[in-house]
């Protein structure tokens, strides 16, 4: 049986939330929090508009799905995000116990996965998931600015 939602599809929804940051000249990083295969929660990044260095994609999000569950756990969804989490938005991720963690770009500077136990340790982690189609964003917009 082929389910009608699949981890491409919902990272295509947080792509869409990174053209979004693209065009508000953010770092175009997106993300889409899942439950039951619904998207409960979008965001992207925000740190120019908001002036707040906490204002990544995944914390919005996570803040945001909170808030439509109506409890600061993430237990059984999932979190899809065109690039891998920073230190800071993994902490934020294992506080909420988010089932599952869905990545599209590795960030081989300033990503979680490059330390230990960041994660909670019941949360799942794939990465890669359309990889190229995220990278490729960043760098065009890092391209962009300089």
């Amino acid at each position: 049986m082929i389910k009608p939602f699949d981890d491409a599809y919902f990272m295509r929804q947080a792509l869409k939330e990174a053209q979004i940051a693209y065009e508000k000249d953010e770092v175009p990083v997106g993300a889409v929090v899942v439950a039951n295969d619904q998207i409960i929660a979008r965001g992207h990044n925000l740190t120019e508009q908001l002036n707040d260095v906490t204002a990544h994609a995944e914390m919005l999000s996570i803040t945001a799905a909170a808030e439509h569950l109506g409890g600061k756990y993430l237990k059984d969804c999932a979190l899809y995000v065109t690039l891998e989490p920073c230190v800071m938005c993994a902490g934020a991720l294992n506080w909420s116990q988010i089932s599952k963690l869905v990545y599209g770009a590795r960030d081989e500077k300033r990503g979680a996965l490059q330390y230990e136990n960041l994660f909670h340790r019941k949360t799942a982690i794939v990465g890669g998931v359309l990889a190229e189609e995220s990278a490729a964003l960043v760098k065009t917009f890092f391209q962009r600015k300089r």
